[in-house]
């Protein structure tokens, strides 16, 4: 079936430093509207206002038959409108359901958080795999913004920090993440060409979580293993449609506040909720099943902010906190 057509509405222009202007729409109608009602006011941070590069997004996001998505991205609007500075759009994969096809990425993507597509540099998920080789994200976002079709994996670089995009889509049985594929192989290659101070890497299903709807990913721990030994320092994912935060810790899950990696699954981005913590992993600092959002990255020369923002007056549920930058552990 065709989904259902949104209605969207251009409501103002923005202007964000060192990128120019930018116009922003945001959905009117699409589903119910009583969500369009609620949605919240974006909350200010207790700390100084700063005019270094934000990143922001989640995962799990778009389909026609819910409204969460309009949501998240008129929150999305909100940080563009409100930063000091360059603000860069992500996703982590799951992008339209159900299948990812042409129709869906048009037709429910695109009229809400599609209006970034100049800002978004995207990350696959299984659901895009879902209707064959992922033709209708590829076609959507194109090879400058989602990489060569044949691969989905890419980096780019955003004020001092280096920002990895890896495909980890359908257990990694559509493009290889063990060690030794091309992929695997790129990573390590990429990393060595940019000894950046800071290193943020994302993609869909993640290596550590507590919830238990997908469970963790192990076939992505070749990534963790090269990223730890680069000294990276933040990794996000989603799948599992929840927030979770992880303290910093080594690809086999030790604690380790000097070197570690700092996870945040973040798989709010609207579709639906995965409420099954059946039990709660090692280092898992925050957790919560029940909050549609984003995350918000300000990325400082040598360090970040963190800020998840709830989608809807009444959500209680934040989480905030900050990150130093660190070197690679000593080999």
């Amino acid at each position: 079936m065709t989904p259902a057509w949104r209605i969207v509405a251009i409501v103002g222009v923005v202007a964000i430093a060192g990128l120019g202007y930018w116009t922003y729409t945001t959905a009117i109608e699409g589903g119910s509207s009583s969500h369009q009602a609620k949605a919240r006011t974006l909350p200010t941070p207790d700390r100084p206002p700063s005019n270094d590069p934000v990143l922001v997004g989640a995962g799990d996001i778009s389909s026609c038959n819910q409204d969460n998505d309009a949501a998240t991205a008129k929150l999305v609007n909100q940080v563009i409108g409100s930063a000091l500075g360059q603000v860069g759009v992500f996703t982590v994969g799951d992008n339209a359901y159900e299948t990812g096809t042409d129709d869906e990425f048009h037709h429910c993507y695109g009229p809400t958080w599609g209006q970034f597509n100049d800002r978004t540099r995207p990350a696959p998920g299984n659901h895009e795999y879902k209707s064959g080789n992922a033709d209708g994200y590829f076609n959507y976002f194109g090879a400058n913004a989602a990489g060569d079709p044949s691969q989905g994996y890419y980096s780019y670089d955003v004020g001092s920090w280096h920002i990895i995009v890896l495909n980890t889509s359908d257990h990694c049985r559509q493009v290889a993440c063990d060690e030794g594929s091309p992929q695997e192989q790129w990573l390590r290659s990429d990393l060595a060409a940019h000894p950046a101070q800071c290193t943020l890497a994302m993609w869909h299903d993640p290596l550590f979580t507590s919830g238990t709807t997908h469970g963790n990913a192990p076939w992505a721990k070749p990534f963790w293993d090269d990223l730890y030994k680069a000294g990276a320092d933040l990794v996000i994912s989603a799948h599992e449609h929840n927030y979770e935060r992880f303290a910093l810790q080594t690809p086999d899950g030790a604690p380790d506040a000097q070197f570690g990696i700092r996870e945040f699954v973040v798989g709010t981005g609207g579709e639906s909720h995965y409420a099954d913590y059946n039990s709660i992993r090692p280092n898992s600092e925050v957790r919560n099943a029940e909050t549609f959002g984003v995350i918000r990255l300000v990325l400082h020369p040598d360090g970040y902010d963190w800020d998840f923002l709830p989608a809807y007056r009444g959500d209680t549920f934040q989480d905030s906190g900050s990150g130093a930058c660190h070197g690679a552990p000593k080999s």
